[in-house]
């Protein structure tokens, strides 16, 4: 569904919003970007891992510069860090939230989680430079870690603030060296016996709205500079590990041959045929990683630890998939004399976002004469955790190509300015929005 730039009424918010708009500077975000960017490992694109001293670095450059605009700044038992404009009204209002994430995937883009961030970071300049008013709190939020790639586990930043992740949770995800997160935690100065503390009093919050990098092309595909996400994908990850015999290449004949990489190759094709399926239609199969042992030419693979990540817009559908694909690799590795062990490594559902939200994006986007599209969100985002305790939405800008997790990654300076403005308006529209009835404008108060 796609929506243009229908006339809507002129409210004080939306008046105000258009007014302080024109002031965010595209070049200042770009310059934001370059920033971040040059906090990274060797190598191609940017990678800077979840809970690594990189990472931090970044929390630090964001925590100084939102102290620069007077703001006040602090972090979490989780790595969370925050920054707060305090608003006009009551003290006890909830806030209004926006952000993102700071890590990345190896060898990624820079755009994927830094846009929101740099985009929250411009929007405060802009209000502070402007003196706009607003009741609410502004809360500006960095997220810990919102990348799977390190320990299998998404968002784990926001899943703390949102209390779907504990401390008990956290010795039991290992990165590919072995570091449990919570050892990674602890290795950056960070207490996980503490991280209880991280998690969000919803009576704090009043609604949070993240902008992000669509990493799609759709919006791109249609010429449309916002988009506003009405669903979020789950993901359930798995990791099987099928264990066969090593052997000479020579010395077996085939037909005595139990090939792990053999059998793992057809289970990913298997993957890949249950996704395009007519009964799996919106269903995503990706196997990542596969890690092959003992990796010399002259001998039969004797295991292969494979990842599988299953993303879907339907809960049952997403777990029901899970499930197929596991009792199928079973069936087709014991026909091979494979075997197989498989485990859960994650399993987020899928959400539907507040329409009301949705609606105040829209109506941001009406009141700055920006047209937008509505559309789900394939990949996961913080936003899905924190809308489990606090109403959420998103807003995405185009990336071009639909590129991302690549170093490949691009959306132009002045799209992402674009998105920070209706950011801003968004937040401005909902504080109006959520106004007590007697300090609305024309309530006859």
């Amino acid at each position: 569904m796609s929506a243009g730039t229908r006339e809507q009424p002129v409210t004080a918010s939306a008046r105000q919003a258009r007014e302080t708009a024109g002031r965010v500077d595209a070049r200042r975000l770009a310059g934001l970007i370059e920033d971040f960017a040059a906090l990274s490992e060797g190598g191609p694109g940017v990678t800077r891992p979840g809970y690594s001293e990189l990472e931090r670095r970044a929390h630090e450059t964001f925590a100084d510069h939102m102290r620069g605009l007077g703001l006040r700044v602090w972090s979490d038992a989780a790595g969370n860090t925050y920054a707060e404009r305090p608003g006009r009204g009551d003290p006890a209002l909830g806030a209004l939230g926006t952000g993102s994430h700071l890590d990345s995937v190896p060898g990624a883009g820079r755009f994927d989680g830094i846009a929101g961030v740099v985009a929250g970071m411009e929007t405060a300049r802009v209000l502070v430079e402007t003196e706009a008013a607003h009741a609410r709190p502004l809360r500006f939020v960095a997220f810990a870690t919102e990348e799977g790639a390190r320990f299998g586990q998404a968002c784990v930043g926001s899943r703390i603030a949102a209390g779907l992740t504990g401390a008990r949770d956290l010795g039991l995800l290992r990165d590919g060296t072995g570091t449990t997160l919570a050892q990674a935690m602890e290795g950056v100065g960070l207490d996980p016996a503490r991280v209880e503390e991280a998690r969000w009093d919803p009576a704090e919050w009043s609604a949070f709205v993240e902008l992000h990098i669509e990493q799609g092309n759709v919006l791109e595909s249609l010429g449309t500079p916002i988009g506003v996400v009405d669903a979020i994908s789950g993901s359930s990850r798995l990791r099987l590990t099928l264990t066969g015999r090593a052997s000479h290449t020579g010395g077996t004949p085939m037909h005595h041959r139990a090939d792990a990489l053999a059998a793992a190759a057809e289970c990913v094709l298997l993957a890949e045929r249950l996704a395009n399926d007519p009964r799996h239609r919106g269903t995503r199969a990706t196997v990542g990683r596969l890690d092959v042992a003992p990796g010399s030419i002259t001998t039969i693979p004797g295991e292969v630890t494979m990842s599988v990540d299953i993303r879907d817009v339907d809960s049952d559908r997403q777990r029901e998939t899970a499930a197929e694909f596991v009792a199928r690799s079973r069936e087709l590795c014991e026909r091979r004399g494979i075997g197989l062990r498989a485990e859960e490594l994650a399993d987020a559902s899928p959400v539907v976002l507040p329409v009301w939200i949705a609606d105040a994006i829209g109506g941001a986007c009406a009141a700055l004469g920006v047209g937008h599209h509505v559309l789900p969100s394939g990949a996961s985002h913080d936003s899905q955790m924190i809308n489990h305790i606090v109403p959420s939405g998103m807003i995405f800008v185009p990336s071009r190509d639909g590129l991302s997790h690549t170093p490949e990654e691009w959306t132009d300076p002045s799209d992402l300015a674009t998105g920070t403005r209706v950011l801003l308006a968004t937040l401005l529209e909902l504080d109006g929005l959520l106004a007590p009835p007697a300090a609305r404008p024309g309530s006859g108060a």
